[in-house]
């Protein structure tokens, strides 16, 4: 059993990437001088694979992009446009996005702001006539987050599979989304912060620290909301990296820090029924000691793997 678990693990070992999340974001400003006329951002993440996408604008539209630049994790592109009428009621496209990026649109007009997310699957966005009051596409942008953070969903499970009884689930869980709310909005708000390589590779070594406890024979975490919520503090600054790299770029912060941390919670909430009923098909087929193997060399091997390749990550 353990050989096959070793071949397992030198397979995914090479095979499975976490991958960082880090969208990219179109920022479009309206000029409170000038008719129609609109300065654009463009910021495109530098580690996403294939040629870079491109931001198709209305046709009534004529573009002046300036030579990009090198911001951080983002090459950006700034853009001039000047329309023949508004962009409300028009459609905007972004082609040649990767499966892996998803691409936020920020537009800001005089009274109000529009926001929307496109991806692969969506390349074309329509902007609406009238006002749209809630950013939804942080919510959507949070799903994207945790789904696209295999990370953070090996955390998860390898949490679940620590901790025994309904009650020691539901206080775990909701330990872990306190504190990784607190500092996902202390992190926004420039109250804390630590480099994205430094918290990569700490979240990384709390894979590792979990998949040990697994191994334990006896699985008897006394306090396990308390490790849950320590924890938790730390996952808050990944989630908030992504969001201090593009910027809330609308008048509506809490709104969309609100909306970016209930998308989280709910991809959240999908993920928990999967390792639960491992652990209950395991307990009925009598297969629980070799779950729990497998789960903790799996889950072991990639936290191990991913904290090497990002402290070398860190030194280049």
């Amino acid at each position: 059993m353990k050989k096959i678990i070793y071949l397992y693990l030198l397979f995914f070992a090479f095979e499975t990437q976490s991958h960082e999340f880090n969208p990219a974001h179109l920022v479009i400003n309206e000029s409170k001088v000038e008719a129609f006329s609109y300065d654009a951002t463009w910021m495109y993440p530098l580690k996403n694979i294939g040629k870079r996408a491109e931001v198709i604008f209305p046709e009534n539209c004529l573009s002046s992009p300036e030579k990009p630049y090198i911001q951080g994790k983002y090459l950006v592109e700034k853009i001039k446009l000047n329309c023949a009428q508004s962009l409300k009621g028009s459609t905007l496209s972004i082609i040649n996005l990767s499966v892996l990026t998803d691409a936020l649109v920020t537009i800001n007009f005089k009274n109000d702001t529009f926001e929307g997310l496109v991806n692969l699957q969506k390349t074309e966005i329509n902007i609406p006539v009238q006002k749209q009051y809630y950013p939804t596409s942080y919510l959507n942008l949070g799903v994207s987050h945790l789904f696209d953070g295999l990370d953070h969903i090996l955390f998860i499970f390898g949490l679940l599979f620590c901790i025994s009884g309904f009650i020691n689930i539901i206080k775990t869980i909701t330990a872990f989304t306190i504190a990784h709310s607190i500092t996902l909005g202390l992190s926004v708000f420039n109250i804390i912060s630590l480099p994205q390589g430094t918290v990569e590779a700490l979240i990384a070594l709390t894979i590792v620290y979990l998949a040990l406890e697994i191994g334990r024979s006896d699985l008897k975490i006394k306090t396990p909301w308390m490790m849950a919520f320590g924890f938790g503090l730390l996952h808050g600054l990944g989630f908030a990296s992504a969001l201090v790299d593009i910027g809330i770029s609308n008048n509506q912060m809490l709104l969309s820090l609100l909306f970016f941390n209930i998308g989280i919670e709910l991809a959240q909430i999908a993920l928990i029924p999967i390792p639960l009923f491992l652990i209950y098909l395991s307990k009925r087929l009598y297969l629980s000691n070799h779950l729990k193997i497998l789960a903790s060399y799996s889950i072991g091997g990639m936290g191990f793997y991913w904290f090497i390749d990002r402290v070398i990550g860190m030194i280049q």
